[in-house]
């Protein structure tokens, strides 16, 4: 059996960490964005482009494999002559530190977005009012943070021996959920979910990175997470013959939520450090 650990970053984790922690020598460990901070994993998974920028900068994908939504490199020249021409004010536009001869551009128009209701394009803040209107409920400041963030451009100069991963198909996707998917379809038969904390918006953001570099405030708001749970349950239903075992939620919790399989089961943190030797 292929054991895998992937590690979240809700806060029910935050006694976990990478360089404090020992762990069984046949477990694979999976991380995903700013877990880099806190130590080595064996992969790390990165969906959102300014933390994908932040952790090549860090080096930190020379020693793990590394897992990045839409990462295609092409050659540095196309960055220039793209922004020879292009508008975006220069605050939006985010470079690594290094140039070299390729580079992965990625990122948001600051001034409009994707309406995946109606197919349209319409400006960042018309589309703030139009959510707004629709769910009057929602703190426009909340709102207006969340809908700002990871706006721009990220240029990262990268090298062409780097042990990076491109995922694609996955737009949408939660971090977790990719980690999920990718752990199993390299071979993972059982999946140990440590940090896939379920959240609310009438409860704060619980996340144990927020008021960091590149994520929303101290002071935010949770999400709805029936898109994550949606996608979960694609994931465990895909990976029939994998038995997935989600810690520190009480499956009581997530069944009342509509979420049953029979290849998942809910472990404590004691079973888990127990079952996978962790100290």
């Amino acid at each position: 059996m292929t054991k895998a650990l992937i590690i979240g970053n809700g806060e029910s984790r935050s006694w976990y960490s990478p360089c404090h922690q020992t762990i069984a020598e046949d477990v694979v460990t999976w991380g995903c964005n700013a877990i880099y901070r806190d130590g080595p994993v064996d992969n790390i998974v990165a969906m959102d482009y300014a933390m994908q920028q932040e952790i090549y900068d860090s080096d930190y994908t020379k020693n793990c494999i590394s897992w990045f939504a839409n990462w295609s490199p092409v050659p540095s020249s196309v960055a220039d002559v793209l922004f020879m021409t292009n508008e975006t004010p220069e605050e939006f536009i985010h470079r690594s530190k290094n140039k070299t001869d390729l580079v992965v551009i990625a990122g948001k128009d600051p001034f409009k977005t994707y309406d995946p209701i109606t197919g349209h394009i319409t400006s960042l803040e018309q589309r703030v009012k139009e959510i707004k209107s629709k769910f009057p409920h929602l703190d426009e400041r909340d709102l207006r943070e969340k809908a700002h963030k990871d706006i721009g451009i990220w240029i990262t100069y990268v090298n062409e021996d780097d042990n990076i991963n491109n995922i694609e198909g996955r737009d949408g996707w939660s971090t977790g959920c990719v980690a999920l998917d990718l752990a199993c379809n390299v071979g993972a038969t059982e999946v140990y979910m440590l940090g896939f904390d379920l959240s609310s918006y009438d409860e704060p953001l619980n996340n144990i990175y927020k008021g960091t570099d590149n994520y929303l405030s101290n002071d935010a708001k949770g999400f709805d997470t029936s898109r994550w749970l949606s996608r979960m349950q694609f994931v465990f239903e895909k990976h029939s013959n994998t038995q997935f075992y989600w810690v520190s939620t009480p499956l009581s919790k997530v069944f009342d939520l509509g979420l049953e399989n029979k290849n998942l089961g809910y472990l404590t943190k004691a079973e888990l450090c127990d079952i996978l030797s962790i100290i």
